[in-house]
């Protein structure tokens, strides 16, 4: 058992290096991204007039409407109505980076659970606002549209061509918000503290001409991370050897110390700690499958049977964007009835946002157990601040819930962790960490 530890916030979205910040280090053939939280008033999404349940209900929401995302269904390539494996309103991620020659810099949305890397080109014949210029690829001397025959074109779902063999993409959200644009390759940049930027050229990206819907102003695109072949991450490939890491500091924090995101040779994960499972592929390829089977309360193992994803490896998706940790309805049932048993002092509560079910006043003697995620040859041991929220000044809730089909490991579980991922070794490890520290 373990006393619970308020107060705690979540919305775990965070800002990869706010424009007009130099927050990656590079050393050792590794890189390192300073993470700030989307809510911070650092961050560019931060909004002063939002109250804290207000941040927690956006969240929620977020953390919902993604299980649409996530679940494999059957999709038109229709530009309109298409259902595509980017989440355009999630808002989670910030990324600061350089498109062309000479660089410009764009701050836009970065997903692991999407592919390709898009943003606002000129000319726009229908744009949503934003707030900084929009990109114009007649400026950049790297800039080159791609043919419909090209691989890169052919990697691609949801694209077309055009009558002068352009090859285009097309995707479209649940909210009704849209992309249309070029598939081109460009130099990305990423800046460095050392001075010298770190340019990947002839990368794959969207340069969108027709983008609307419910995208944030002071965002200007989507930089997906996902596990793709046209993703941010498989496109750095050998130069960081199919490795990135991630340690997200709680909210609560006093320590002023931001999350960090490592690339190559820093994303190493390793030590007596660490427990590692293996990384299951499985279509959609964006996404990042993991095998759970179990998760224990206490002494009590409630098995995980079954998956709508098909199988029983790969059943569960992780991914840093989501808040919540979403499971099977009558799993997540047995998982909450096994918790109030194992609760210590408490007095049930109801959560002010009506988003979840298992709520106690949060008084000083609460106490909460500890949870044990069985993954695949990987027993992940959650402390009260991976498994608890605090909702309002006096009421804490479980911070998982059900979900008709799949399966979301959320950022709340993954708080005071060093999550590596290691792409080409195909494994996730999980090593127990102060972020503030790391």
């Amino acid at each position: 058992m373990a006393t619970f530890q308020s107060p705690l916030s979540f919305a775990l979205a965070i800002a990869l290096c706010v424009a007009g910040f130099s927050c990656i280090y590079a050393h050792n053939g590794g890189l390192t991204v300073e993470l700030i939280h989307r809510d911070s008033p650092n961050s560019p999404f931060y909004n002063s007039q939002e109250t804290r349940l207000q941040r927690l209900n956006n969240a929620f929401r977020r953390s919902i409407s993604s299980v649409h995302h996530f679940m494999p269904t059957a999709a038109s390539v229709s530009p309109y109505e298409a259902e595509s494996e980017v989440i355009a309103n999630r808002g989670e991620y910030l990324m600061s980076l350089s498109l062309g020659t000479p660089p410009f810099e764009i701050l836009a949305i970065a997903d692991t659970g999407s592919d390709l890397l898009w943003t606002q080109c000129k000319p726009c014949e229908r744009c949503y606002k934003q707030v900084d210029p929009l990109f114009d690829p007649k400026s950049s001397k790297t800039y080159r549209d791609l043919s419909c025959d090209t691989s890169q074109c052919k990697k691609l779902e949801q694209t077309s061509c055009s009558s002068d063999q352009v090859c285009q993409y097309s995707y479209s959200y649940g909210d009704l918000s849209f992309t249309n644009g070029n598939v081109a390759v460009d130099t990305v940049t990423l800046a460095s503290t050392n001075g010298r930027p770190v340019s990947f050229p002839k990368t794959v990206i969207g340069c969108g001409h027709q983008n609307d819907g419910t995208f944030d102003k002071k965002g200007s695109g989507i930089i997906g991370l996902g596990a793709g072949p046209v993703s941010l991450i498989s496109q750095m490939g050998s130069s960081i050897g199919g490795k990135f890491s991630y340690c997200l500091v709680p909210l609560d924090s006093k320590s002023g110390n931001s999350s960090k995101l490592h690339f190559g040779s820093n994303a190493e994960v390793s030590g007596s700690g660490v427990q590692s499972t293996p990384l299951v592929r499985k279509d959609p390829d964006t996404f990042y499958f993991l095998t759970l089977e179990a998760i224990s309360v206490g002494n009590s193992k409630i098995k995980l049977v079954g998956s709508s994803f098909g199988g029983s490896d790969g059943n569960i998706i992780i991914d840093s964007g989501t808040t919540l940790t979403l499971l099977p309805e009558e799993f997540f049932n047995k998982l909450t009835t096994a918790v109030e048993k194992a609760v210590v002092n408490g007095q049930p509560a109801k959560d002010p946002s009506k988003f979840l079910s298992l709520c106690y006043l949060a008084t000083s003697d609460l106490k909460l157990p500890i949870l044990t995620a069985h993954f695949s040859g990987a027993d992940v041991k959650l402390q009260p601040i991976n498994t608890f929220v605090q909702v309002s000044d006096d009421v804490v809730c479980f911070a998982f819930s059900s979900i008709d089909s799949g399966a979301i490991y959320g950022n709340i579980a993954q708080m005071n962790f060093l999550v590596g991922y290691d792409i080409k070794g195909k494994s996730v490890s999980f090593e127990p960490a102060d972020c503030t520290k790391l």
